[in-house]
């Protein structure tokens, strides 16, 4: 649903800005809605996480302000899939919570948000963060590419590249972890199956098999462009002990990891 601006058209710097809003607590959103409509805007809104993602590609807004705490998909999850959806990853996420602590921030920021609003709102504090991010929205219609630098292979499935490639990146973020299959789909707003489906047709291999071969690119990265100890570079990645990443590097690259740094 559309809800376009309050008359007389207001004609300050938001006006005619297509602004979603997507928040689960209906007061919120209409505290929120009723100042925006006053700055001439036009208002889209979401209900849930899920909601604000699929009206997000439908109505390609000039800028998204996102709840984090949500059932379903939270603000998150629909922020990892928006950056990983071509069509959606340039539109600025400034995500709207009560949580304030530095960590739940820098969360939210690695995401792939532009900004953090705390709740209660200060609508002099929103209007300001609008106004300087909605100068910097640019529009995007490159296709998705591959991890190689290719193109996603052609005729693969919309959701399936979103899904791959908000995986992606959170992995990459997180050599040092190994998240469960299911933690994992659980992050991107979908199941294991589903997730494993998408790995498949996008990469032409199992999640766990790209994430083998991610830490060994980075491996051989780390060991030729820095001095850090092979022990150091094996806990980056998420071993455990110097010996299995000794191990698998061998298995990759034929011989180990002190060999290939001489």
């Amino acid at each position: 649903m559309i809800y376009k601006p309050l008359n007389p058209v207001p004609t300050g710097p938001l006006s005619g800005q297509r602004i979603l809003v997507v928040d689960d607590a209906e007061e919120d959103r209409a505290l929120l809605s009723g100042f925006l409509l006053r700055q001439g805007v036009r208002l889209y809104i979401g209900t849930d996480g899920q909601d604000g993602y699929r009206k997000a590609q439908t109505v390609r807004p000039d800028l998204i302000l996102m709840d984090i705490r949500m059932p379903g998909y939270d603000g998150l999850t629909s922020c990892r899939l928006l950056k990983a959806n071509a069509s959606t990853r340039n539109i600025p996420v400034i995500f709207l919570s009560a949580a304030t602590t530095t960590e739940e921030k820098v969360t939210g920021l690695s995401s792939g948000a532009v900004d953090y609003i705390t709740k209660p709102f200060d609508f002099e504090e929103v209007r300001l963060r609008l106004c300087i991010h909605l100068r910097s929205v640019v529009r995007s219609n490159a296709p998705p590419a591959c991890p190689d630098g290719g193109m996603i292979p052609h005729g693969t499935n919309t959701f399936d590249t979103v899904l791959f490639q908000a995986a992606r990146k959170l992995m990459l973020e997180k050599l040092d972890q190994t998240l469960s299959l299911n933690g994992l789909a659980s992050s991107v707003g979908t199941n294991a199956r589903r997730l494993s489906s998408a790995f498949k047709n996008c990469a032409g291999t199992t999640v766990f098999d790209f994430l083998r071969e991610e830490r060994m690119k980075e491996a051989r990265r780390l060991l030729s462009e820095t001095t850090l100890e092979i022990g150091a570079i094996a806990l980056a990645l998420g071993y455990s002990n110097t010996a299995n990443f000794s191990t698998a590097f061998r298995e990759r690259f034929g011989m180990p990891p002190s060999q290939f740094r001489r």
